[in-house]
């Protein structure tokens, strides 16, 4: 090693490499043709000296990463037998349960934090499944996603790289419009909302850290727990047509259908719960159920947009930076249930909207880094730790190629990315893919069930695209 090739960890990536958090990410990728693990092998010797995370280890202190000449790939690469003889639904119980396995063994520091799992056998959706395993301290979700997509090509067009989904700018204020007292008056409120909803959030997150806790439900586990990874594929046509007609974003429609989806799955559970004990649910309990307490860290990328090139990630200076560049966001959902679907959209919607208008993921960025600094790894994790043990789950979504991709001559047919190692019971994870959107949840398997969650996810959207068809899909839509 040479002391020019030591880089330190930032302080985000030292927080999740902390014993009391060591937090992993895993995406399952559905491979359309079995996979040749030569190729694989192959490729990753070309490429994994061209990114300095994935041929380096971490110092004893776990605060530098030390750059290293000797990456042995085929340590890396892992290709378990499994039985020609199951079924497709035994297939995919075996894959649920092979990732689950592998989060519980710690990444070993003596090699560089990524690991790629090759499981040769056709489930529902795919061929063969490709898992890669790496440490959070690598990069958050867009960083390893950004370098994912740069080894992938179009499908359609092999020399191609993946497009992107471009997000919209907003409008900008045009000074050359003039000068009036109104717009003087609009400044003025907006700034002072933007002040009273920073204060408020700010306000929300130390209760949180301190005293604020979620209510007790069935979603709700102890830290510690395995795992379970499930996923499933819905239409993203059905998201647009939703997300147009109701003049809202993607995000928000993602955000209702997970409103009304933990609600059913919630109002189900307790039902079920009092038909095992003999009991009814009676409207005094109703009306507790209406009370719940249930907040989700929502995710926030703080990079001026979404996934970002490797080149652009890793120049100097650049905005777009590598690395754990992320916030969250306090979201509360409500726990009730609603004759009409579309009315867990208008929830979301105007809760989202008032956060968007806060500064509060920014605050919360610059405190964990400033208390780092200030007091200490150990005292910034367990703040953070206790934010996520008084909320219930987690939530990201990010947008993914806009065309189906290959890797090698290996055309992908989904992505499933996920996270293990927080405290929380239950994360959800939103992906764009073509013209699919891949749900991936990670439970708690002793509390939550996987696929019933992920039916209510489901069930959810249907619900809300009749309603919407029922009532008539608006002029600008049509």
């Amino acid at each position: 090693m040479k002391e020019e090739e030591e880089e330190p960890l930032s302080p985000m990536a030292r927080a999740f490499q902390e014993p009391s958090i060591d937090c992993g990410i895993v995406i399952k990728f559905g491979c359309k043709t079995k996979i040749n693990p030569d190729v694989i092998v192959d490729s990753l010797k070309l490429n994994v000296f061209k990114h300095p995370r994935f041929c380096s280890l971490l110092d004893d202190d776990g605060t530098k990463w030390l750059r290293t000449d000797v990456v042995n790939v085929e340590e890396h690469v892992f290709v378990p037998d499994i039985d020609s003889k199951l079924t497709e639904e035994d297939v995919e119980w075996f894959v649920e349960d092979y990732i689950s396995s592998i989060t519980m063994i710690p990444l070993d520091r003596t090699k560089p934090l990524w690991e790629v799992h090759i499981l040769n056998a056709k489930t529902s959706d795919a061929e063969a499944i490709c898992v890669i395993r790496c440490h959070h301290a690598l990069g958050d979700g867009v960083s390893i996603l950004s370098l994912i997509l740069a080894s992938t090509r179009k499908t359609s067009e092999p020399e191609a790289f993946s497009t992107l989904p471009v997000p919209k700018c907003r409008e900008s204020y045009n000074h050359r419009r003039g000068f009036s007292f109104f717009r003087l008056v609009l400044v003025v409120c907006s700034t002072v909302r933007l002040i009273w909803n920073t204060l408020v959030d700010s306000f929300l997150c130390m209760a949180t850290i301190f005293f604020l806790k979620d209510t007790d439900t069935p979603l709700k586990g102890k830290p510690g727990a395995i795992k379970k990874f499930s996923h499933r594929i819905v239409s993203l046509d059905d998201i647009k047509l939703i997300k147009n007609a109701m003049e809202m974003t993607i995000n928000d429609v993602l955000l209702g259908v997970t409103e009304a989806a933990l609600t059913r799955y919630l109002h189900q559970s307790y039902d079920k719960t009092n038909e095992e004990a003999g009991t009814s649910l009676t409207p005094n309990r109703q009306d507790l159920l209406d009370r719940i307490r249930l907040r989700s860290l929502i995710v926030v990328n703080l990079r001026p947009t979404g996934s970002q090139s490797i080149a652009d990630m890793m120049a100097k200076g650049s905005k777009c930076r590598w690395g754990n560049y992320i916030s969250v966001i306090l979201f509360p959902f409500t726990i009730a249930l609603q004759s009409d679907p579309l009315v867990y959209l208008s929830n979301v919607k105007s809760m989202i909207d008032r956060k968007k208008n806060s500064l509060i993921t920014y605050i919360i960025y610059t405190f964990s880094e400033f208390v780092i600094k200030a007091f200490g790894i150990n005292v910034a994790v367990a703040f953070q730790r206790k934010i996520m043990l008084n909320t219930t789950m987690c939530i990201s979504n990010l947008p993914g190629p806009t065309e189906e991709v290959s890797f090698h001559g290996h055309p992908i047919a989904y992505f499933a990315p996920s996270i293990y190692g927080l405290p929380q019971a239950l994360t959800i994870h939103y992906l764009s893919y073509a013209n699919k959107m891949i749900i991936s949840v990670a439970v708690d398997p002793m509390i939550i069930d996987a696929h019933k969650l992920c039916d209510e996810l489901e069930e959810s959207l249907k619900n809300m695209k009749l309603a919407l068809l029922k009532k008539g899909l608006p002029n600008h839509v049509n």
